[in-house]
């Protein structure tokens, strides 16, 4: 960051992941419901013809896990090294990743982890059960890290609203 608005950006934006981390809470997650959001990132990224791709765990297990045409194995190596800084932290990737920036640092030069491992970049969020806490987490790879995480976001909120 260079300048002063860049640091309110930054803030601002960790405000407003925060409130997507507070709002997108479950009153459960099953196998069945990991299964639905995965399809449903799917979907999104076929009729958007995007090159991803999608990961969804219920604990430590993967359930649903899917790489669309024009990705690599190298996405499957960043949704490992993003699902380990939820697993880690328990918040999202994207978060993680900004509240370093907001404190002028990077996020792998803060905690001394090794960039091999750990990915603080967005697309990674947590699961989130009302009354229990982070269940799993839903991961996508292969778009621009904002762009991963909004993804992400409108699937999440996408399975809130139907419950509601």
């Amino acid at each position: 960051m260079s300048a002063p608005e860049d640091l309110a950006a930054v803030t601002a934006l960790v405000a407003e992941v925060e409130q997507q981390e507070r709002e997108l809470t479950l009153a459960r997650f099953t196998h069945d419901d990991a299964w639905r959001l995965g399809c449903l990132l799917v979907e999104l990224a076929t009729e958007r013809d995007l090159a991803v791709t999608v990961d969804v765990r219920k604990g430590t297990q993967q359930v649903f896990h899917a790489a669309r045409e024009g990705t690599t194995a190298d996405n499957d190596s960043w949704v490992e090294r993003k699902v380990r800084v939820v697993q880690r932290f328990g918040a999202s990737s994207y978060l993680v990743g900004l509240r370093a920036r907001a404190k002028g640092t990077d996020f792998n030069a803060q905690h001394q982890l090794p960039l091999q491992e750990y990915a603080a970049h967005g697309g990674a969020f947590p699961v989130r059960v009302d009354g229990v806490g982070v269940v799993g987490t839903v991961t996508v790879s292969g778009l621009p890290q904002a762009d991963d995480h909004a993804l992400v976001v409108e699937a999440l909120r996408d399975l809130v609203d139907r419950r509601a």
